[in-house]
């Protein structure tokens, strides 16, 4: 199971940092605009969402104006309230990513045909410093007695 988690952090760096930013980018043109309508909307206790709906078009244009009131008193517990709200949906959004994005298997992405996946088998036949060469740091030696036929699986292009 750890390979799963260790895999698809390491395939998923540029999504998780594309998610961060998001996370930053919607606090300030979404999230704040959203909380200063929410407290303008909001007249004797009751919600209008008429009030709200102009108040939030409003406020989506003058980003900047809101940026500055929305850290006083009356209107800083409705953002916390709300960034929560937003940051728990992104975090549900990207948990759902991550996990549709781990390996079905611990072979997942290792091409099968090469010798990556195995680990400490070597063939007692071939040589790691001089013969025949077969593949990187294994070579086939010209010295050795009895069998020393090669199958060769694959291409061979020599034009």
């Amino acid at each position: 199971m750890n390979y799963k988690i260790e895999r698809t952090l390491k395939k998923s760096k540029n999504v998780l940092i594309i998610v961060v930013v998001l996370w930053v980018l919607l606090s300030i043109v979404l999230v704040s605009p959203i909380a200063f309508s929410i407290v303008e909307a909001t007249e004797n206790g009751v919600f209008n969402m008429g009030n709200f709906i102009e108040k939030m078009f409003s406020n989506l244009i003058n980003i900047g104006d809101n940026l500055g009131k929305i850290f006083t008193s009356e209107y800083v517990t409705t953002f916390w309230k709300t960034e929560g709200y937003c940051s728990i949906l992104l975090l549900i959004f990207a948990v759902i990513g991550f996990i549709k994005s781990m390996p079905k298997n611990e072979y997942t992405d290792i091409e099968h045909g090469s010798s990556d996946w195995a680990t400490g088998e070597q063939y007692e036949v071939l040589n790691k410093k001089q013969g025949i060469l077969l593949a990187e740091n294994h070579y086939l030696p010209v010295d050795k007695r009895g069998n020393t036929n090669v199958l060769v699986v694959g291409r061979f292009r020599f034009w």
